[in-house]
C-alpha cells in the first residue's frame, strides 16, 4: 500500500531519520504486518524473523501470510538482542490467493534494527532500502557483520523508507534529496524492476537474473541477490537494466506516463545504480576534511560560516560540525562546535584513540583539539600557534604511538607535537637560504600527509610535483619522490603502498607543462607583488582553480614501499581535480575528483578483490564516476558499514572569487553539507590511525 498519494511524511527535516518504535512490555509478544507487491498482498509466503551479528544470523520465528498478504509472528515477551533484527519473505504469489506454483524467485528483505517495530510492511522498496544500506553484510538471505557496521547500515534504511507501512523514509522526500539528485527515481526504479519478477511479467525474472549476473559470473537465482548484485556492482549493465525497465513497464497507448505505482522514475538511463543521499545542518558548510570516528560518526572541518556571505578574500571561518551515522546532526546547528582557536578550519582533521578530534585552520593559523564526545574545545582561544609562527594550516593526522603531526602549507614547514602534547610540540622542515634545517627534509606548501607501517611519514607537496617521506623517529633523513602536479591528499593501502592524488597530474603537452609550472610556482603568476599577505593566498587559490579549468586533469600515483612510482592512472584521461584519496577494506582505492564533482573507484595493489581482469589502477566505477548530489568536492572517507562519505566544498566559485559577490548569490560559495552512496566500499576500521585496516 505504497501509492504516492497514500503517504505523507511525518516528519519533512532532510536529516531526521524516524525512530523504530521497540516493543513495548505491554505488547502481546507478537509482531505483526503485510507483505505487498506494488501495493497488492503477497499470499503463501514464508516469513522469517532473524537476528543478525558478527556470527551466522540467528532465526527467531517464522510463519506465512494468509491470503491477505497479512502475517503475525509470535516471539515471546522477551528477546535478548544484541544484533539487528531482519526479516526476509521467500516465495508467494502475488495474485491475492495462495497456490501450488507460487513464484519461488520471490524473496524479500526489510531489516528492522535494535529493535522491533509493532508493525510492518515488507515491499520491493523495504528490500531496496535493506540491500543497498547493507550491501557489503548480505549474502543471499544470509546478514551477517561487525556491530558497528551493521547498527550504520540498519540506522540508514528509515531515510529511504518508511519500514512500518513500506512507503518513502522523510530523507529520500526532502529537498536536498528528492529535487536535487535522481536517488528518488532511482530508488523507485529498482523497485519497480524488482516488482516486474515477483508479479511474473513475462521473461521478467529471467531477464532481470541475467542482467543482474555479477561480473564474476554469480547468477542469482531470486530477487534479493538480484538486487545484492547491482548494489554491489552498481556499474554493470546500467543501461541494460534501465531498458529492461523500460520493456517490461511500457507507457500505454494514448498516455503520457507509465501505469506504475511509484513515482517519479527514471527518464534516462542512470551511469550507475549507486544510492546516495545529501546530509545538512550541524554547522555544515563547504567542507574541507572530513573523518569518521569510532562510533561511525562524520566529523567535518568547514572553511565557511552557514549564511555568511563569504568570499575567497573575505570568509567567515566555519567551526567543525558532527553528524550520527544516519546523518543527524550531532553539533549546532548554524554555528557547528567552535572555540578553542578554530577559525576557517581546511583539509586537516583527524580523531585520535583518546577521543580528541585534533583540527588545523587556515584563517586561524593555528591547531586546535575538541573533546570528541562532547564537542568542547580543548584548546586555549587562541588554539596552539607555537607564538604566531605558524601560517595556513592544512594535514593533520594522528599516529598509531598517539604523537600527531600537521602541515604548515603557507610557510613550508611541519609541526610534531609528541603524545599530542603542544608544550613539546616543535617545527620541522625549514628551509634558510634554500637549504632544509632538518638534514635533506624540505617541503613545498605541504598539504597533507600519512603514515606507514614501517612508521615513515608520507608528505604531499601541493606546490610542486613531489611527495616526501622520513622516518617519524628521524625527520632529517627525507626521500622525495615525483609524482604529478599539485599532489593534495595521500593514503597508504595494507599493503604500504602510498596513494597520490595529483590536482594537477601530467600535463599532456610541454606547452600546458611550462605553463602550468610557471603558475604553480610563482605562485601567484603576474600578480603586482604589492597585495597583501591574505590577497596573496586568494589569488593563489583562484589560480589553481584556473588552471583546472583551463587545463582539466589530474591524475593518480602510487608509490611502492621501495620507492617505485607506478600510475599515472587517470581513467583514458578522465578525470579532473583529483584532490580526496580513500582506501577501503578491499584496497579499492577511492578519488574525489574535486573540479569534476565525481567520485571514481580504482582497482588496487590487491587485484583479486576487483573485477576479473583488471590491473590495479584500472577505473572500476563508471566513466564520469559515481554522482548524485555533489558540487566542488575535497575530501573522501569510508565507514564502518561501506559507505562513502564525500565533502561538498564549493557551490558557487564564480561568486566567491567576487570582491562583491551579487547579493542574491552572496551565501553560495560554500558547498551544502556532506553525500554518503550507501554500500559502495568494503567496510574499514575508523578513526583511521596509521594505515586502513578492516573492522
Amino acid at each position: 500500500m505504497t501509492n504516492f498519494f497514500r503517504k505523507i511524511p511525518r516528519v519533512a527535516v532532510q536529516f531526521i531519520a524516524l525512530p523504530l518504535m521497540a516493543l513495548s512490555a505491554s505488547a502481546d509478544g507478537r509482531i505483526s504486518g503485510h507483505v505487498e507487491i506494488e501495493d497488492k498482498p503477497l499470499s503463501g509466503a514464508d516469513v522469517v524473523l532473524w537476528l543478525a551479528g558478527s556470527g551466522a544470523p540467528a532465526k527467531l520465528a517464522e510463519t506465512k501470510t494468509a491470503s491477505d498478504g497479512v502475517f503475525d509472528i509470535p516471539i515471546g515477551s522477551r528477546l535478548d538482542t544484541g544484533g539487528v533484527f531482519y526479516l526476509v519473505t521467500e516465495g508467494g504469489d502475488a495474485r491475492g490467493t495462495i497456490r501450488e506454483d507460487a513464484n519461488t524467485t520471490i524473496r524479500l528483505m526489510a531489516t528492522l534494527g535494535t529493535t522491533l517495530p509493532e508493525d510492518v510492511t515488507i515491499n520491493e522498496l523495504t528490500t531496496v532500502a535493506s540491500v543497498w544500506t547493507a550491501a557489503q553484510f548480505l549474502n543471499g538471505p544470509a546478514l551477517r557483520g561487525g556491530d558497528l557496521g551493521l547498527r550504520i547500515a540498519a540506522g540508514n534504511v528509515a531515510n529511504l523508507v518508511d519500514i512500518e507501512d513500506g512507503g518513502l523514509g522523510p530523507v529520500i522526500q526532502a529537498p536536498l534529496n528528492s529535487s536535487q539528485t535522481t536517488t528518488l527515481a532511482k530508488f523507485n526504479t529498482l523497485g519497480l524492476l524488482l516488482s516486474a519478477c515477483a508479479r511474473a511479467l513475462p521473461e521478467a525474472c529471467d531477464k532481470l537474473f541475467t542482467l543482474a549476473t555479477s561480473p564474476g559470473g554469480e547468477v542469482p537465482a531470486d530477487t534479493l541477490t538480484a538486487m545484492q548484485n547491482i548494489a554491489r556492482y552498481p556499474w554493470h549493465n546500467a543501461d541494460q537494466l534501465f531498458a529492461l525497465f523500460e520493456e517490461l513497464y511500457p507507457v500505454p497507448e494514448g498516455k503520457r506516463w507509465r501505469d506504475v505505482p511509484h513515482i517519479p522514475y527514471l527518464a534516462f538511463a542512470p551511469s550507475a545504480w549507486t544510492l546516495s543521499l545529501g546530509y545538512a545542518g550541524g554547522g555544515l558548510n563547504s567542507l574541507g576534511g572530513i573523518s569518521i570516528d569510532g562510533e561511525g560518526n562524520m566529523w567535518a572541518g568547514d572553511n565557511f560560516l552557514v549564511g555568511a556571505q563569504s568570499t575567497i578574500f573575505a570568509g567567515f571561518g566555519g567551526g567543525i560540525s558532527k553528524l550520527a551515522p544516519d546523518g543527524t546532526p550531532l553539533s549546532p546547528m548554524t554555528t557547528g562546535f567552535r572555540g578553542g582557536g578554530v577559525d576557517g578550519p581546511g583539509f586537516g582533521l583527524a580523531i585520535s584513540a583518546d577521543d580528541k578530534v585534533w583540527v588545523t585552520s587556515l584563517a586561524g593559523k593555528n591547531i586546535s583539539v575538541f573533546d570528541r564526545k562532547t564537542g568542547k574545545p580543548l584548546s586555549p582561544e587562541t588554539g596552539y600557534d607555537f607564538d604566531g609562527e605558524l601560517g595556513s594550516m592544512q594535514g593533520i593526522i594522528v599516529v598509531p604511538g598517539g604523537d600527531v603531526w600537521a602541515l604548515d602549507n603557507e610557510k613550508d614547514q611541519i609541526v610534531h607535537l609528541p603524545g599530542g602534547d603542544a608544550l613539546k610540540g616543535r617545527i620541522l622542515g625549514r628551509t634558510v637560504d634554500g637549504k632544509p634545517e632538518d638534514g635533506t627534509l624540505q617541503v613545498k606548501a605541504p598539504f597533507h600527509l600519512a603514515i606507514d607501517q614501517e612508521d615513515r611519514i608520507w608528505v604531499t607537496n601541493s606546490g610542486s610535483d613531489t611527495v616526501v617521506r622520513f622516518p617519524a623517529s628521524d625527520p632529517g633523513n627525507a626521500d622525495t619522490f615525483k609524482v604529478g602536479f599539485a599532489p593534495r591528499a595521500v593514503a597508504i593501502d595494507s599493503q604500504g603502498n602510498a596513494w597520490v592524488a595529483n590536482t594537477v597530474g601530467h600535463p599532456d603537452t610541454e606547452e600546458k607543462l611550462a605553463l602550468i609550472k610557471v603558475k604553480l610556482e610563482s605562485k601567484v603568476g603576474d600578480l603586482v607583488a604589492t597585495q597583501s599577505a591574505a590577497d596573496e593566498e586568494a589569488n593563489e587559490w583562484i589560480t589553481l582553480f584556473q588552471i583546472l579549468q583551463e587545463f582539466p586533469g589530474g591524475d593518480v600515483s602510487m608509490v611502492q614501499p621501495d620507492g617505485t612510482v607506478l600510475g599515472p592512472f587517470d581513467d583514458n584521461k578522465a578525470f579532473a581535480g583529483p584532490w580526496g584519496i580513500a582506501i577501503d577494506g578491499n584496497d579499492h582505492v577511492w578519488v574525489a575528483n574535486s573540479t569534476g564533482r565525481f567520485v571514481a573507484q580504482l582497482c588496487g595493489a590487491r587485484t583479486e578483490t576487483c573485477p576479473p581482469g583488471m590491473k590495479t589502477g584500472d577505473t572500476i566505477s563508471p566513466p564520469g564516476g559515481y554522482v548524485g548530489g555533489l558540487q566542488i568536492i575535497t575530501d573522501v572517507a569510508v565507514d564502518p558499514a561501506g559507505n562513502v562519505w564525500v565533502a561538498n566544498n564549493w557551490d558557487r566559485p564564480d561568486e566567491g572569487f567576487k570582491q562583491a559577490p551579487d547579493e542574491a548569490l552572496s551565501t553560495r560559495f560554500g558547498g551544502n553539507g556532506t553525500v554518503v552512496f550507501f554500500g559502495l566500499a568494503k567496510p574499514v576500521r575508523t578513526p583511521l590511525i596509521g594505515p586502513v585496516q578492516t573492522p
